[in-house]
């Protein structure tokens, strides 16, 4: 399908503007223009409560989070969700506006997770602090007015939630009810047809994965850890239903759809959408995309049919 029309008008300013590519910029350049062009995603939702939190480590360490809670009746999900960025930008704030949205629209408790960033902190210390927030929401869900826990995220929060949900699997603990995985990134490696075809000129680049992945990564060789690299995992049995969402102008689509279709072979409930014409990141621009209206809708459903969902994978 064609680029959306939108999209293509989004492209041609973003190239007027004739900016720096990321890969020659350091991690503090990079957070300070994502920063800037979060700015300029409109007027947030409202919501009726939202709170600045933090989660505690047996080590005394706090894990900053925020919580989006829509004021429906206890006991709901809680989507516990990991922003977009590479692991190397991003924050809570940046993604505010699909937090917020993403509460209103499924009515579920939303808890923003503010990882450790790399290259400060590198692999696994951000997936160390996913799965322990996850961990905490689920040991403390009575308490919270909580009936499921989700793993959610975008791009490098896509990989986060995906790795939380093998890790657990791993460790028999924390219960995940179900997974949400928006564009993620779930490979380390950069000769998919999508990445070839959608190289240059949609707003992520190859050039910028590589350039997130080396941040990220100690070494190339931890590439091949299916933490790292959740589509490496060779058996995806008896993971959590699966919300996976990609889009077509994506380098990262081919490794999305693949996972997706791996989930499916390996009998986990799996709903899949391709948005055709889209670029990644779109969901986060719903001030100026439909369809990312219509994927948080799409989102919402699946969080409220997780109750079908789960009674079918208990009874499995």
């Amino acid at each position: 399908m064609p680029l959306d029309p939108i999209a293509r008008d989004l492209l041609e300013q973003a190239a007027a503007q004739n900016a720096a590519p990321l890969k020659e910029l350091t991690p503090k350049r990079a957070r300070m223009r994502m920063n800037a062009s979060s700015g300029m995603l409109g007027e947030p939702d409202p919501v009726h409560h939202v709170e600045d939190s933090a989660v505690q480590t047996r080590e005394g360490r706090q894990i900053p989070v925020r919580l989006y809670d829509p004021g429906t009746p206890k006991p709901r999900p809680a989507i516990v969700y990991f922003h977009g960025g590479g692991w190397v930008t991003g924050s809570i704030d940046t993604h505010d506006n699909l937090c917020r949205a993403l509460a209103n629209a499924s009515g579920a408790l939303v808890v923003a997770v503010e990882y450790r960033l790399a290259p400060e902190h590198k692999f696994p210390a951000a997936l160390e602090d996913a799965y322990l927030v996850v961990a905490g929401m689920s040991q403390n869900a009575q308490r919270l007015g909580i009936n499921h826990v989700i793993a959610a995220g975008d791009s490098a929060g896509g990989n986060l939630a995906a790795a939380v949900c093998l890790l657990a699997r791993e460790h028999r603990a924390p219960r995940i009810d179900a997974q949400i995985l928006l564009y993620p990134i779930l490979d380390f490696q950069f000769e998919t047809p999508s990445y070839h075809e959608n190289a240059d000129g949609y707003l992520l680049t190859r050039d910028d994965m590589i350039w997130f992945w080396r941040h990220y990564l100690n070494d190339e060789a931890e590439g091949a850890n299916p933490m790292a690299s959740p589509l490496r995992m060779p058996d995806l049995a008896w993971l959590p239903p699966a919300l996976v969402i990609t889009a077509e102008y994506d380098p990262l689509r081919d490794e999305g759809n693949a996972y997706a279709e791996r989930l499916m072979a390996a009998n986990v409930p799996t709903t899949h959408y391709m948005y055709e014409g889209q670029i990644h990141g779109f969901m986060r621009r719903m001030n100026i995309f439909p369809q990312a209206r219509h994927a948080i809708a799409e989102t919402a459903e699946f969080v409220r049919s997780l109750r079908g969902a789960v009674a079918e994978r208990a009874g499995g």
